[in-house]
């Protein structure tokens, strides 16, 4: 790699953080590397390189931000560049920082709206790290609460004689420019347009349940970036300002979800360690809860168990006793999935049995949250029924999926078909071969036509423990069915 000319000072920035780290030149240069390969970047450091660092040259690109984010996880606190002595980049792992004050949430999550709605589709390209939930979640467990969100209008002092004038701002020259100077700084919200952004929730919720995250992603991150953007630097009080950060971390988690939905790992963490930070701007503990829960969801997905049990109880203890039944259920049940992707039979099935309990004790009329009224009896069954797969549990797996299906409403079309490839494997586990491979064919045809990358990848799942079938009747008659579905 090129660097720049040497500085006349050695960094003692870095040489103080290396000792604290414990690491040796070459293990610091590895680790750079390794980092790099994450983010499809090609790196040859050295031992050498980082007695060129010490001594005062300078990396170049986005190599400052990899070291400072390499000093991160080992740490456990967030570092930048200036931090270690290296001049300032754009981060690599920018969306990934847990915000000091909630200006630089929206500072931050506004940034990751504007890349994702133009035409960066490298930042759907951008790697998951599991690394990458350590800090969030303890800042999220351990911070204080913010203790004021309100702004206020700007406003010069005016010449004498002259009413006052508030400046324009460039943020506002911007949103007239994209014809929403409605929402440019200085509207004052109200509290029809976090009503607004409540129904445009459920709206985008609702498509995402039916066709699949693709559906309409990018119509809800222009959304967010032409309309909510300029609400969060608009002018409100405490009150309305906590419901408006409250809303924003719902619609943020919900594009999270969305990415999650289609494969773009990356951003879609980044979308959700925004939403937690939002969460805590609004006060509100509950909802932060089930961004965790959101990123334990991903982590079992890619097969991090470890991460994702660890998330799951960073949740319930954040929330303590304090969460209505249907929200401890919910809690539980992540931490189970976690277990059972690690093949831990006993926690597994100590963490469902609490969740079925919590579920239990819940009574008509008890106030749940409206982003928990999903988790029900249906989506109890669809937790056992995956975990007891993941356990190779074939006979209880199959019992919960068909609950699961006998109760499950039909909006909720792309989790119906993740509980019908459930019970496909459970009847492939139990050599019901004939039924298995009728369900996972009505499945696959469900794929085709949604956008949802999750939904292809639970049929290629299926698809690849077919193979010791593979020269059976029903298995070709499957595959003859299925054929054109995913050309």
């Amino acid at each position: 790699m090129t660097e720049r000319p040497a500085q006349r000072t050695p960094n003692r920035q870095l040489a103080a953080l290396i000792a604290e780290a414990g690491f040796s030149n070459a293990g610091l240069a590895r680790r750079v590397d390794q980092l790099g390969l994450e983010h499809g970047l090609d790196l040859r450091y050295d031992k050498t390189s980082v007695t060129r660092w010490l001594r005062g040259q300078q990396p170049r690109g986005t190599t400052p931000a990899l070291i400072a984010e390499v000093f991160t996880r080992r740490l456990g606190r967030r570092l930048t560049a200036q931090d270690l002595g290296l001049d300032a980049c754009a981060p690599v792992y920018a969306g990934l920082e847990f915000a000091a004050t909630p200006e630089e949430a929206v500072d931050i999550v506004s940034g990751l709206w504007r890349k994702d709605s133009g035409s960066h589709a490298e930042l759907r390209k951008i790697a998951f790290t599991s690394a990458g939930l350590v800090v969030p979640s303890r800042d999220w467990l351990i911070g204080r609460p913010d203790e004021k969100v309100a702004r206020a209008e700007p406003v010069r002092v005016p010449a004498q004689g002259r009413p006052p004038v508030r400046p324009v701002t460039p943020a506002e020259i911007a949103a007239r420019r994209r014809g929403t100077a409605d929402r440019a700084p200085g509207y004052r919200v109200t509290g029809g347009d976090i009503a607004a952004l409540r129904s445009v929730g459920e709206l985008f919720r609702t498509l995402d349940d039916a066709y699949g995250g693709g559906h309409a992603r990018q119509a809800l991150v222009r959304y967010l970036e032409h309309e909510l953007e300029p609400m969060l630097r608009g002018t409100y009080g405490e009150q309305t300002g906590r419901r408006l950060f409250a809303a924003a971390a719902d619609l943020t988690r919900l594009a999270g979800w969305t990415s999650f939905d289609i494969a773009a790992h990356g951003l879609a963490q980044r979308y959700f360690v925004q939403a937690l930070r939002l969460a805590q701007a609004a006060g509100d503990r509950a909802y932060g809860a089930y961004v965790l829960v959101t990123m334990s969801r991903q982590a079992v997905y890619l097969g991090h168990g470890r991460e994702a049990v660890q998330l799951a109880r960073v949740a319930q203890q954040g929330m303590g006793s304090s969460a209505p039944p249907a929200v401890q259920a919910l809690l539980h049940a992540a931490e189970a999935r976690g277990h059972g992707v690690l093949g831990e039979v006993r926690a597994c099935t100590a963490a469902l049995v609490r969740a079925e309990r919590s579920l239990d004790a819940a009574r008509p009329g008890d106030e749940v949250p409206h982003w928990a009224r999903f988790f029900d009896e249906a989506q109890l069954a669809d937790e056992f029924g995956h975990c007891h797969r993941d356990l190779q549990q074939f006979r209880a797996a199959a019992q919960h999926a068909e609950r699961s299906l006998q109760l499950r409403a039909p909006g909720y079309a792309r989790s119906r078909l993740f509980c019908r490839v459930v019970l496909a494997t459970a009847r492939l586990g139990l050599g019901e071969l004939d039924q298995a491979c009728q369900l996972a064919a009505e499945a696959a045809a469900q794929a085709g036509e949604m956008r949802s990358v999750r939904a292809v990848e639970y049929v290629r799942d299926f698809e690849r423990r077919l193979e010791p079938y593979r020269d059976a009747g029903p298995v070709r008659t499957y595959r003859d069915r299925v054929a054109t579905t995913f050309a």
